[in-house]
């Protein structure tokens, strides 16, 4: 018996403006003054213009988010080895994004290989692990469980009933 768990799309998602930083009276008396700028008392201009003057300050004023959606990420599998591997990697990271130099880049390409290698052994030691379960007497009932699992995540939430 042989069971392929499907891997996750990458979600795309786009920078955002950080509206809620208008709430802040440092933020907003400072986006007020940059509009004001640009606009001064112009109030024939079209909406286009203001709008586009509006959203480039407030990118400017109160900047994007990374564009990136948080997601639930599969951490069955983590171990300790992970954790250490990515831990060290992400301090190389922040090191070169320091010091910018040739030297730190390499310690980071370095660590980020190790990390990537650490994950996809701990990864497959796990599914290893969940394969024997799976295969043996005892398992059958995860399999049924992990099966019904798959098939409620892949139904369509926002499917409507018919009324008679």
């Amino acid at each position: 018996m042989s069971l392929e768990i499907k891997k996750r799309k990458a979600v795309r998602a786009e920078p955002r403006i950080r509206w809620w930083k208008l709430n802040e009276d440092e933020y907003s008396r400072k986006f007020r003054e940059e509009v004001s700028q640009v606009l001064g008392d112009k109030i024939e201009d079209r909406w286009e213009t203001i709008s586009e003057v509006v959203r480039q300050k407030a990118k400017k004023v109160l900047g994007v988010t990374s564009g990136r959606r948080k997601e639930d990420k599969e951490t069955w599998w983590w171990n300790e080895e992970v954790q250490e591997s990515i831990s060290k990697k992400k301090r190389a990271k922040m090191k070169w994004d320091r010091q910018m130099d040739e030297e730190s880049k390499q310690e980071y390409k370095e660590m980020q290989s190790t990390a990537k290698k650490e994950v996809a052994k701990a990864k497959d030691r796990a599914y290893e692990k969940l394969y024997e379960k799976l295969d043996s007497r005892e398992g059958e009932k995860d399999l049924y469980r992990l099966a019904r699992q798959r098939d409620r995540a892949g139904r369509d939430l926002l499917r409507e009933n018919a009324l008679k």
